[in-house]
């Protein structure tokens, strides 16, 4: 392969289930029947209107946090060289001025606060160019990662079950026309949008009436118990307040102005005025030094300064909440370890990842 330039989805295998290769547009494409591409697409409209937008204002880029931010993507993936990852990118059918324009953007879009209009334009009447952009913003993100792993689930949940009723069938029909806002009549026009056949819908709605059995026999109340008793300490909950402050000085004389002054947190940050929220967080969440300091405080106790970003912040423990099942958030992630842990095992059997560009290509 002399160039990636050209490449698109359809040539970016990432995974393959028996004999059959699937690329990266069929997990693309398999994210618009479940109604979870949309989302993606509008925030990466938005981070392109926000780089015209500089563009328009002559704005000066940060390129030592540009930088800054590449260099943190290659160290996470291991890419000690830049020849390794121009072969990172290669291999998933980008270029190196890919892997900077989306730097680029981010940037734009982090450094603009104003509200910016992004382009009305759906992602099957996008230009190609766009599209491409928009698949260099799914690959750098993750966020193809992730819904590769969906489509394998929903493959390997096909192999492992029988063909499901025709009842369930209907029932994802009715979910899949719910979700587009369509009716029956609008399908054939709605395929020929996509590319796509009867034959393809009729598969994704096989492939998810089977993932939805799977996880029904999974999320019961039983399971759902006995892993979160697994989980209680990792998803603990903390409120707590927090200041934020420029230097590690001003965090220790805040901390005294609150510990021995009896001041509270929201009158400190508001005399000096620096920063102030309340926010809940999980344990989990935290980093794992974070975690030892949040264990062993108790309601009211205050945490010694910590580093964050440029400067420090002095956070104050105001409650300290046993996980349940009741809270939708500790729910969701009861109900993804039990999802993880089972479809872990389901795909292994089923299906092999594979994200690669064919040497062919040209």
């Amino acid at each position: 392969m002399s160039s990636t330039e050209s490449v698109s989805p359809d040539n970016v295998i990432v995974c393959a289930c028996g004999t059959q290769e699937y690329t990266a547009r069929d997990a693309i494409d398999a994210a618009i029947f479940r109604g979870e591409l949309e989302e993606k697409w509008q925030t990466f409209l938005g981070h392109v209107a926000a780089e015209e937008r500089a563009d328009e204002l002559e704005l000066e880029l940060d390129e030592s946090a540009i930088s800054a931010a590449a260099e943190e993507f290659r160290y996470r993936h291991d890419l000690i060289t830049a020849e390794e990852t121009e072969a990172w990118l290669a291999n998933r059918g980008l270029t190196y001025a890919d892997f900077s324009a989306y730097f680029v953007r981010r940037y734009c879009a982090g450094a603009l606060d104003e509200g910016i209009s992004s382009e009305e334009i759906g992602y099957t009447f996008a230009p190609q160019e766009l599209r491409h952009l928009f698949f260099a913003e799914l690959i750098l993100s993750g966020q193809l990662d992730d819904m590769t792993v969906q489509l394998m689930r929903r493959l390997a949940a096909r192999c492992a079950g029988k063909d499901p009723a025709s009842e369930a069938i209907d029932g994802e029909k009715r979910k899949f026309l719910d979700r587009l806002g369509i009716e029956p009549a609008q399908m054939a026009d709605w395929l020929e949008e996509m590319g796509r056949d009867s034959h393809w819908l009729n598969e994704m709605l096989a492939m998810e009436a089977l993932y939805a059995a799977h996880c029904d026999t999974l999320l019961v109340p039983e399971a759902r118990q006995r892993e979160l008793m697994a989980l209680r300490l990792h998803l603990t909950r903390f409120e707590i307040e927090v200041i934020e402050l420029e230097s590690q000085d001003a965090a220790q004389e805040a901390l005294f102005c609150v510990r021995e002054d009896g001041m509270s947190m929201e009158e400190v940050a508001n005399e000096e005025r620096y920063p102030y929220r309340r926010a809940n967080l999980l344990l989990e969440d935290l980093p794992v030094d974070a975690q030892l300091k949040y264990l062993s405080v108790s309601p009211g106790d205050l945490l010694e300064p910590m580093p964050h970003g440029d400067g420090f912040e002095l956070c104050k423990i105001i409650k300290k909440v046993e996980p349940r099942l009741e809270d939708p958030i500790v729910k969701s992630r009861v109900d993804r370890r039990l999802l993880d842990q089972y479809f872990s095992l389901l795909t292994t059997k089923y299906t092999h990842p594979r994200l690669s560009v064919p040497v062919s290509v040209e």
